[in-house]
């Protein structure tokens, strides 16, 4: 059977980077193996393993850094707890996007929300020695876990797909009333499936929160990317739902990465709500030198991890979201066209055989937006990727984000230009002829 890529290149490429097993494989691998098909064959991959920006980043941002270079902010050392000016704007920017009131003190700088994770996990997972695990809500980013495995912290997960509505409370009463848990995750909108929670579910998950004293962090790495609502207008409605209208038990990571297309400089924001910050753990005396929580975060976790966020891309941040608090800056406008390429892919896919796995929100379909989950009938997901490697596309299983649809994969729509469009339905139409 032809295919554009050469079976024996891929297997060689898997086999040199000691994949055995590609449905494990992790985005990092799958991205490698394909660069080096790529350098190999000469061939271009229709490229969907990777969640990278495929905008150009926000002007506003690299001028500012720029500036703040020349002002000579490289020989200086950060503040841990980030620059005044751009503090405020993060507060200024939740109650303009989320409309939620939080102060600045509770506002901190991150080396991307990975580090933001990283940092919430290893402070709320240790304020109670009695129950140290982490829930999540799955399905969810990968590395989440890993870093989880890092720490040595135990975590339990489960796949949301027939647990939408009020059917959540349920499952989440299941898990959080043994008494193990002290900290629950998810994004919304969702990476890889791109479910968004209501604001029942939103609140389902606030009321256990305060029921279960649990903290929630919130993963908003795909903040107002719902395109089923225009979050894009500061302070005015409808705004980015959170539970943070619902419970003061959360901790919420905002990225520059998506939003703005500010990933190589590894900035976000990781936000806590004035009540936790101030809250008083005494297990957290084990680790930290405070028991305050948020001392603990910031002196403690930040202080540890990175001794800050790197200088000069806080005044990148601090100029995007004052230019988008302030209305001179539609973020949300910018990064439109990934749902728009979502929809031209998935009817791609979708006259070619295949099925959405994660098609619906309840009782809507599911949004088009950076990412989607596909499947194939008669095949496991392992079997999937497999085979798409041989027709130039990646993408990675559903299996390694904690999803129970062993058949699906995960497809990122960010490096799809136009052309790669024309060259997707080429390949599909060819895969589908091959596989009726």
């Amino acid at each position: 059977m032809q295919t554009p890529i050469p079976h024996h290149i891929v297997d060689e490429k898997l086999a040199q980077n000691g994949i055995n097993d590609v449905g494990s494989a992790s985005i990092r691998q799958i991205s490698k193996v394909v660069h080096e098909v790529e350098q190999a064959t000469g061939e271009c991959y229709v490229k969907m393993d990777m969640g990278v920006p495929g905008l150009p980043a926000a002007q506003i941002g690299i001028d500012a850094e720029i500036e703040a270079l020349h002002n000579g902010v490289a020989s200086l050392y950060p503040s841990i707890e980030g620059i005044a000016e751009l503090k405020t704007e993060m507060a200024r920017f939740v109650k303009s996007f989320l409309n939620i009131n939080v102060s600045p003190t509770s506002c901190v700088p991150t080396v991307g929300s990975m580090q933001g994770g990283f940092a919430a996990f290893l402070t709320a997972c240790r304020r109670d020695a009695s129950r140290p695990k982490m829930l999540f809500i799955d399905p969810g980013f990968p590395v989440q876990k890993q870093q989880m495995n890092i720490l040595g912290l135990p975590y339990d997960n489960f796949d949301v797909y027939e647990f939408r509505g009020e059917k959540l409370r349920l499952k989440l009463e299941e898990y959080c009333q043994t008494g193990e848990y002290s900290t629950l995750i998810y994004s919304s909108p969702n990476n890889p499936s791109w479910i968004c929670f209501r604001e029942e579910e939103l609140q389902i998950i606030g009321e256990i929160a305060n029921k279960y004293d649990l903290i929630v962090i919130e993963d908003l790495a795909y903040f107002a990317m719902d395109f089923r609502a225009d979050y894009g207008t500061p302070n005015v409605a409808p705004f980015q739902p959170t539970v943070a209208r619902y419970t003061n038990n959360y901790m919420l990571l905002i990225s520059a990465s998506k939003v703005f297309s500010y990933a190589g400089q590894r900035i976000a924001m990781l936000v806590v709500s004035d009540t936790l910050m101030q809250r008083s753990f005494p297990d957290l005396k084990r680790f930290f030198a405070s028991t305050e929580f948020g001392k603990a975060l910031i002196y403690g976790g930040m202080y540890a991890l990175s001794s800050g966020t790197a200088h000069s891309v806080q005044y990148a941040f601090l100029a995007m979201l004052r230019a988008a608090n302030n209305g001179t800056y539609n973020f949300v406008n910018d990064i439109k066209i990934y749902g728009e390429r979502a929809k031209r892919m998935k009817e791609l896919f979708v006259n070619n055989g295949f099925t959405i796995v994660y098609d619906t929100d309840i009782d809507q379909p599911i949004a088009d937006g950076f990412y989607f989950t596909i499947a194939y009938p008669g095949m496991s997901g392992k079997e999937l990727l497999s085979e798409l490697l041989y027709y130039g596309i990646s993408a990675i299983t559903l299996d390694i984000t904690g999803s129970k649809r062993s058949d699906g994969l995960r497809a990122c729509t960010s490096q799809i230009t136009d052309r790669q469009i024309e060259l997707l339905e080429e390949r599909l139409k060819l895969f589908y002829t091959n596989h009726k």
